[in-house]
């Protein structure tokens, strides 16, 4: 296959200032005949290019744009067949450009044929569409499907809802988020627990599964306006 070169003036870089060796068009030339356009800047570049098996490295307000994904970090690099892997380390930031959703977190890989990205080490993730903010030690997001998977020490909020679990599924589509691993939601003064908890983001209501607690507060009248405690052995059974 023939590579047809590009101009230099086609480059689109964040800053004239900040001028790239000349395997930089290489790149960007091999980036196009994978049928998507990548634009970047940095302070400093490492690597050939001109090669599918090359690994490139920015350095320095290091910024990546796909068709679909932005992503700016101290380092990052490129690598693999046409480029498919970026890996960012050291402050990340991100914003996938489709859905709005935008995230931070130390190091991030992104798989550009998958759709894939995993983010690692106070990950810090937002849907200002849906008003839902959340973290986690982990989260991997599949851009294709629209759905976030986080992991350890997980924190939801969204408009009344404050939730806490281990491992939670959050699917944008559907705007649902399944929680395991000691979960918990609070709503405004009422708690709840279980083995399982599905929490519908749009109707705000609860399915849950498993030994179900929780506590909710009830109107002035018999209970004087008290907390009352419910606890249950099982929760809703599904087939």
């Amino acid at each position: 296959m023939k590579m047809k070169m590009i101009k230099p003036n086609k480059i689109q870089l964040r800053s004239p200032k900040r001028l790239l060796c000349i395997s930089v068009i290489f790149i960007y030339a091999s980036l196009c005949l994978s049928g998507e356009q990548i634009t970047f800047s940095a302070d400093s570049m490492s690597g050939k290019a001109g090669s599918k098996s090359d690994t490139t490295t920015l350095t320095g307000t290091a910024y990546v744009k796909t068709e679909s994904m932005e992503i700016s970090a101290d380092t990052i690099e490129l690598s693999g067949d046409n480029f498919r892997y970026i890996h960012a380390e050291g402050n990340v930031t991100g914003k996938d450009t489709d859905s709005g959703m935008t995230f931070t977190c130390a190091t991030l890989e992104y798989d550009r044929t998958t759709k894939i990205a995993s983010l690692q080490n106070t990950v810090h993730m937002e849907d200002p569409k849906n008003d839902i903010e959340a973290e986690a030690q982990k989260m991997e997001y599949n851009q294709a499907e629209d759905i976030a998977v986080l992991q350890i020490e997980v924190r939801l909020k969204q408009k009344n809802n404050v939730c806490t679990c281990a491992h939670a599924i959050y699917r944008k589509k559907e705007q649902t988020l399944e929680m395991n691993g000691n979960p918990q939601v609070v709503q405004g003064d009422d708690t709840f627990r279980a083995q399982t908890i599905l929490l519908n983001l749009t109707t705000q209501e609860l399915s849950m599964d498993g030994r179900v607690s929780g506590s909710i507060q009830t109107d002035s009248g018999d209970s004087g306006g008290k907390k009352g405690d419910t606890t249950a052995k099982t929760g809703t059974e599904h087939d």
